[in-house]
């Protein structure tokens, strides 16, 4: 356990500035990066126990030393944050799973004519990027594209190396040999000299409004240069305007239109499973989605939404090289106006226009948002079949399970049982299988509860349906399956009691654990502590996924069982329908719903239901209904 004493002793001398905190562990590697408005406040809450997200405590049992910088403002202390996590890369922190560096598309500025070029690197200051481009082969296709339309030098040419080296030596340009891409329309020709540095800069300048998603005007242009040279009698030059043209209505065509009008902005959309989230881009510009990029972050469901979302935001948009005026995200984040403030400063071009974080409830950018969600859901679904992350997650638990609970074998067959009564009225319990790590639902089982009670017994009632589980009859039932190597009983001490006290009496030797719904600790028999799996660990989250499962088993179950108890209960007011007749409608509506939907014809036209049975049938479902 950290020393508590010593760390609150020495936040007492922390200010109640702006600034961002770093935890260390007791050789001093980072563990977190953290900002905040007040960063003694903000640190207490660690101490204290105060902040409530899961990783927290077991991080603070690492932690042995801490460091703070002041910054003047909430934003500064945003932008500090990003660049220290960059710089420490802290494991409690959010961040891509796969770390590798993106594509961009990039033109060379510094030299006297830029080429243009598909790269990785994203550092240099004399020229400009495009991008991230997460698919590769989308942003190759988009450089061969760009230039059918207008023509500007690859930078892999050899001929436009040969003039960049000249220009470097001699201060000027002796061009005289055509290259093969000026010979079929792909370059304008400065390596023969057919074209000036200023004619080359137009191009340029073209290609940067052309990659940050102005497309219109060039359709516009291109059709009133390619009719200008029709009428001139220049079929030549207008078959060259033609081609451009169709090279821009064919990159259109793949590009989704998801606006009529000319919106740009970004939708952000999140899918966040337990320890994995994957995120989807639409960089949507004159209506059109121009790039779709997709990510995979290193912490899900065990990290605060909003914590993710701005980890994010900062780590993307500081690699972007277009930042719109609007972002769409799935949820509000505190302190937003910070996060507009930096994102505004990095805009290029701005003129003065913020960068607005908005999150839309209804209309089209709502619809837009759930699209960019439902992508990302493919996402992270894509990332786990090509990396098998579901299989490597399940055999990790299983292993963590039978260490961490001192099982014989792993757990490939677990069992798992819950009881759902109201005040023990229609009590049920559930029993749901995992095998291999995975739902088993063939091998699911409802019980009704046979003992009766005015009161909730969890204790007992646990009892018979372990009783009637594990009787010898049922063991030896092949559609019970085989016998399971663990069984988890939902609820603490006395659930675990029960069930060990029924197992014995039956002269089985079973491993069993009470799982408590608070602070997710499992309780044994060969220990008074409860057992408490690492937070984010993939054996806490099996667990909690067949305890969840369970849960909404049993539930689903007891409704139905509930919501019949009421259907027979209400058809003993008819006069003249017996079991018989009742089982009769029943069967044919299938379900107390779709009886109250019927009309009069429709249950007199039953066979063995006479008009006047009906019509008391009816008037009793009318009277149901008025006095809900």
């Amino acid at each position: 356990m950290y020393n508590l004493p010593s760390i609150r002793e020495q936040l007492e001398a922390v200010p109640t500035d702006p600034g961002c905190y770093i935890w260390k562990n007791e050789v001093g590697a980072v563990l977190y990066v953290g900002k905040a408005k007040s960063l003694r406040t903000r640190m207490k809450q660690y101490v204290l126990g105060q902040d409530e997200r899961v990783k927290i405590p077991h991080m603070m049992e690492q932690v042995s030393i801490f460091e703070y910088i002041v910054c003047d403002t909430e934003t500064e202390a945003l932008v500090l944050e990003k660049n220290l996590i960059k710089q420490y890369d802290p494991p409690f922190n959010t961040d891509f799973r796969d770390d590798k560096s993106y594509p961009f598309i990039a033109i060379t500025k510094g030299d006297v004519f830029p080429a243009v070029k598909y790269t990785r690197e994203h550092h240099k200051n004399e020229t400009r990027y495009f991008g991230p481009y997460t698919d590769s082969h989308a942003a190759r296709d988009l450089v061969d594209t760009v230039r059918k339309i207008v023509p500007i030098c690859h930078a892999s040419c050899s001929e436009h190396k040969r003039i960049l080296r000249q220009y470097q030596a001699h201060g000027t340009l002796i061009s005289d040999k055509p290259c093969f891409d000026y010979h079929v329309g792909l370059g304008p020709g400065p390596c023969c000299g057919a074209c000036t540095p200023e004619e080359y800069a137009k191009n340029v300048e073209k290609v940067e409004r052309f990659l940050a998603g102005h497309r219109t005007e060039f359709i516009e242009a291109l059709s009133l240069q390619m009719h200008d040279a029709a009428d001139d009698l220049d079929f030549e030059r207008a078959a060259r305007y033609r081609d451009r043209l169709a090279s821009i209505t064919a990159l259109q065509e793949r590009q989704k239109a998801v606006s009529a009008g000319n919106f740009d902005a970004d939708v952000i959309g999140f899918y966040r499973e337990e320890t994995i989230c994957g995120v989807h881009v639409f960089v949507i510009r004159e209506g059109r989605i121009i790039i779709s990029n997709e990510f995979v972050l290193d912490k899900g469901l065990n990290h605060p939404n909003e914590e993710i979302i701005e980890t994010f935001l900062l780590r993307y948009y500081d690699e972007a090289s277009d930042i719109p005026r609007t972002v769409l995200i799935p949820e509000e984040l505190p302190g937003s106006e910070a996060l507009e403030e930096v994102l505004t400063g990095w805009r290029t071009n701005s003129h003065g226009a913020k960068v607005r974080i908005e999150v839309p409830k209804r209309g089209e950018k709502a619809d837009l948002l759930k699209l960019a969600e439902k992508n990302a859901r493919h996402t992270l679904m894509r990332f786990k079949v090509r990396t098998r992350y579901d299989e490597d997650r399940i055999n990790n638990a299983l292993l963590q399970l039978e260490s961490a609970l001192a099982l014989p074998a792993a757990p490939l067959r677990i069992e798992c049982f819950d009881i759902s009564t109201i005040h023990g009225k229609h009590s049920v319990a559930s029993m749901v299988v995992f095998s291999g790590g995975r739902k088993d639902t063939s091998a699911y089982r409802r019980f009704k509860v046979r003992m009766e009670s005015e009161e909730a017994n969890d204790f007992a009632m646990m009892s018979e349906v372990l009783a009637r589980r594990y009787a010898p009859q049922r063991m030896a039932d092949e559609r019970f399956g085989s016998r399971p190597d663990l069984i988890i009983v939902d609820g603490g001490k006395p659930q675990l009691t029960a069930a060990m006290n029924q197992l014995k009496e039956l002269g089985l030797d079973i491993p069993v654990a009470g799982l408590a719904k608070r602070d997710e600790e499992l309780f044994v028999p060969w220990s008074d502590e409860p057992v408490v799996l690492p937070s984010g660990s993939p054996s806490l989250y099996l667990v909690k996924q067949v305890r969840d499962e369970a849960h909404r088993f049993a539930i689903t179950f007891h409704r139905e069982v509930r919501g019949k108890a009421m259907t027979v209960s209400i058809l003993d007011d008819v006069e003249g329908l017996g079991p018989k007749r009742k089982k009769t409608l029943l069967r044919e509506f299938g379900s107390f719903k779709k009886l109250k939907e019927a009309s009069l014809e429709e249950i007199a036209a039953l066979p063995g239901i006479p008009r006047k049975v009906a019509e008391e049938v009816r008037a009793v479902l009318d009277q149901f209904e008025d006095s809900r």
